[in-house]
């Protein structure tokens, strides 16, 4: 018999994954992982463990009443949990906190297995999670213990869920704890961390996709594109890889690797300084082609310091562009990711 992984995303950034088994409702699974989803009545008659599905297949059965689920509700994606039963994995996004509903993030070790410094610029870190790979959504980061420090920084995924070896591409801060520590680290040496968190991931894919990443901001869309690869999809994406000079280019040749894996990949390099001699040289928002945009039916992914996500946000404005989604991580360095 089938069973299904339910991602569970509460409002303040922690996601927690449920089992659920065949013919099995969604607000039984989590209390079977004991968590506490809202509810009243769980029969379908008060409403209370109303969320709304943001991704995945399920049936919600006829066992309710019209004021727990309006049929305009149920349109729209929202779902009583009491009643939801998957049938594929999903994703839910649920109007409470995790403390609210007695959880917390999830936590787990790994050892370094690579540390790969490229110029001044990032450092590749790799890790080994062993038999106890950490199952997120593509997009979404961790908080690690910096050793020795007191203090965590967060990172988003540039690895795919669900393998045993996950990466992180980590912008390099002259005495920053993170950068300090890389410095000196070595295979086998132990971290800690702890996640997913975040609401940037990426949605059901059912229209084309553009991918803005600036500097570092590019983590989250490697292990995107990766899981575009192995479910082998078919829609047209565009990512634009913006940085400030030419030695903050890093990763490129994992990025052309996916213009083969995928066949309607596209992308382009963009760098800031007015000196370089680079082909493409300005902002992010300058090299935008028109069909990437696609007349609005477009899905939007933003990941990159503020001054870039607020840069974005006004060109559209400015320019009347209106995508079906909009997506956007803002990070800055020493801080916790901020997620809108």
């Amino acid at each position: 018999m089938s069973s299904y992984n339910v991602a569970l995303n509460f409002e303040d950034g922690v996601t927690r994954f449920v089992e659920c088994k065949a013919g099995e409702k969604v607000l039984d699974a989590a209390f079977r992982a004991k968590i506490n989803l809202p509810m009243d009545c769980s029969d379908g008659v008060c409403g209370t463990c109303k969320c709304r599905a943001e991704s995945g297949s399920y049936d919600m059965g006829d066992d309710y009443i019209e004021d727990a689920l309006s049929a305009d509700e149920k349109d729209s994606g929202l779902v009583l949990t009491c009643q939801m039963v998957p049938q594929s994995d999903c994703v839910i996004a649920v109007p409470a906190s995790s403390t609210a509903c007695k959880t917390e993030q999830s936590r787990f070790a790994a050892t370094v297995t690579k540390v790969e410094t490229h110029n001044d610029a990032a450092v590749v870190l790799e890790l080994d999670v062993g038999a106890a790979a950490p199952v997120f959504l593509p997009g979404q980061y961790v908080n690690i213990d910096v050793p020795g420090s007191g203090v965590r920084r967060s990172y988003s995924f540039s690895s795919a869920p669900g393998e045993s070896r996950i990466g992180f591409l980590i912008k390099k801060i002259a005495g920053g704890a993170m950068s300090s520590w890389l410095d000196h680290a070595q295979p086998g040496n132990a971290v800690e961390m702890t996640g997913p968190l975040g609401s940037f991931y990426l949605r059901a894919v059912e229209r084309p996709l553009l991918f803005l990443a600036g500097g570092t901001g590019l983590a989250p869309f490697l292990s995107m594109l990766e899981v575009l690869a192995r479910t082998s999809s078919q829609q047209r994406v565009h990512l634009i890889y913006g940085v400030t000079r030419d030695l903050d280019l890093v990763q490129v040749e994992a990025i052309e690797a996916y213009t083969a894996k995928l066949p309607n990949f596209s992308y382009a390099t963009v760098v800031a300084d007015a000196e370089s001699k680079h082909p493409r040289t300005g902002w992010a928002t300058q090299h935008i082609p028109a069909d990437a945009l696609n007349d609005g039916n477009v899905d939007v992914y933003l990941c990159g310091p503020p001054p870039m996500v607020d840069a974005v946000r006004k060109y559209f404005d400015d320019n009347g562009v209106k995508p079906n989604s909009f997506h956007y991580e803002k990070f800055t360095p020493n801080a916790a990711t901020v997620n809108a």
